[in-house]
């Protein structure tokens, strides 16, 4: 298991990171991804554990502080996790931070993120109804407000283009498909992704770290009672996974997609040197919760094989 602490850290680090911005989210969000991962997979070797708190407690440490200007906001990483006041918690407040979220889903926002800290939260209060706080909800209410009126993301277009957000550029017209009809037919095209595009070399829209995070928390919020408004961030998603298709494959200069010679469900991949520049830091283990929650959908034993080989290469 991963030590309950994290989950308690990564509440009060998303409760608080409205002080830095809304991508300072990142780090409490890796928290609670962190200990719910372990919560849903408590048979994994020990090895696998320990190297995950390992990695929240370099998040916790600042290690990856690129999410935000801590000179301009006024605040380390560091602080984002220290204990905010006593109080009772109540599961009702939960709803607030749907409520809030439900002013955004709709359209795609900063690659998902507005859905992907809004669910991590939800998920985690809903099953730790103590941590429900005032203090710990207004934050999170605070936060996920912070997306109503930014970005969906932006992509990497070649060198001759550069970036471009969503709002300078259309998905391309090629990357169009049917809406989806039902969350279960979102998380089979997301699968299917993963599997026929993880080795292709793509830059932005948060990659498929954040598509498959994405598709998870839209399940999460399903899953946890709130079925009308994960079918309203269905668009969204379906715009998350058509700008990703527009994206060039740009191997050619940037060089080729890597791939983890282990599983991370093993010993063997945590005893190994990772890689944490690229927020690898943050989104791996973000990624590695995200990815179960969806391959538990997958009925089909070699689809499920596929989409694990395939996930090697976000793991990287």
């Amino acid at each position: 298991m991963i030590d309950f602490a994290y989950l308690n850290r990564g509440l009060t680090g998303l409760a608080q990171a409205h002080r830095a911005g809304t991508m300072a989210g990142h780090l409490g969000a890796a928290l609670v991804a962190g200990y719910l991962y372990g919560e849903d997979e408590p048979d994994l070797p020990a090895e696998v554990h320990r190297g995950i708190e390992g990695e929240l407690d370099r998040v916790v440490a600042g290690e990856e502080a690129i999410w935000f200007n801590a000179r301009q906001a006024g605040v380390m990483p560091q602080e984002l996790f220290e204990p905010l006041e006593h109080a009772t918690g109540d599961r009702e407040r939960v709803t607030l931070i749907a409520e809030a979220l439900a002013e955004s889903v709709g359209e795609l926002r900063q690659s998902g993120h507005n859905v992907i800290f809004a669910a991590l939260a939800i998920r985690g209060l809903t099953g730790h109804e103590d941590f429900a706080t005032q203090p710990i909800v207004d934050g999170i209410v605070r936060l996920i407000s912070g997306f109503k009126n930014q970005h969906g993301g932006r992509g990497y277009f070649g060198a001759e283009t550069g970036w471009k957000t969503n709002r300078d550029r259309e998905p391309d017209a090629a990357s169009d498909f049917p809406a989806y009809d039902s969350v279960q037919a979102m998380v089979d095209r997301t699968i299917d992704t993963v599997i026929g595009t993880a080795h292709i070399k793509r830059q932005g829209f948060g990659g498929l770290w954040h598509l498959i995070n994405h598709a998870a928390g839209i399940v999460e919020l399903d899953a946890c009672g709130f079925r009308l408004l994960a079918r309203q961030a269905l668009p969204a998603h379906h715009t998350h996974l058509r700008y990703w298709n527009s994206l060039p494959d740009v191997a050619e200069e940037l060089g080729e997609q890597l791939k983890a010679p282990a599983d991370p469900r093993t010993a063997e991949y945590w005893a190994g040197m990772l890689k944490r520049d690229e927020a690898r830091l943050t989104h791996r283990v973000k990624t590695l919760y995200g990815f179960r929650i969806l391959e538990r959908l997958i009925d089909d034993e070699d689809r499920r094989q596929a989409a694990r080989d395939a996930l090697l290469y976000l793991m990287a």
